[in-house]
């Protein structure tokens, strides 16, 4: 009688660990377990394609000394899209959003985002894309400047960048380029009195 007991009863115990190993191996990572991937503790994954991007190394591979700073001519959402679309053959490493600050990462930093539109400043900078046009001031709320300035401040203080208009940039001074961004409405000096007491 006591097998018969205690037999049921381990054969539940063990189907119920089973169960519960099983659903751990079948259910999606959760949000947490995905932005374990980002390399800043506050940024969300969200993934560009892998079309989009070149694999690399960094900073073994190329040294990083910039961030470039952009605006996206999108909405938030659209330009996530756009960075997972494998034919548009453009992302950055970082989006900020406009209402609240919210960050994505979708490129890794070891990475070499194609954000630039040129290749020597692609593989030695880290790009953040800021949401909104650069002839709408509106979209550059506090919230998107705060935090947008302690993400490019750790990125500094990671790779030993300092922390000026030499080696954080916008769009617009990349040789080469044909973009405005982020335009005359950007507060550079806000932005750099933020970037240096993150």
């Amino acid at each position: 009688m006591e097998r018969n007991a205690s037999g049921p009863s381990r054969r539940r115990l063990l189907q119920s660990a089973a169960l519960v190993a099983t659903a751990g191996v079948l259910l999606p990572a959760t949000q947490a377990d995905a932005d374990s991937a980002t390399d800043y503790p506050t940024a969300h994954w969200h993934p560009a394609s892998t079309a989009n991007y070149t694999a690399s190394n960094r900073p073994s591979a190329y040294t990083i000394d910039r961030v470039v700073i952009h605006v996206t001519q999108e909405t938030f959402p659209n330009t996530l899209a756009i960075f997972q679309d494998p034919a548009k053959a453009v992302t950055a490493h970082y989006v900020v959003r406009s209402a609240d600050g919210y960050i994505a990462q979708c490129v890794r930093e070891h990475d070499i985002a194609w954000h630039a539109g040129n290749w020597d400043y692609n593989t030695r900078s880290i790009g953040i894309e800021h949401e909104g046009w650069v002839d709408k001031p509106e979209y550059f709320t506090d919230a998107l400047y705060e935090k947008s300035a302690a993400l490019t401040a750790s990125v500094c203080d990671r790779y030993g960048i300092p922390k000026d208009r030499t080696h954080i940039i916008g769009h617009v001074e990349v040789p080469g380029t044909d973009h405005t961004d982020p335009g005359p409405h950007w507060d550079w000096v806000r932005y750099l009195r933020l970037v240096n007491s993150a």
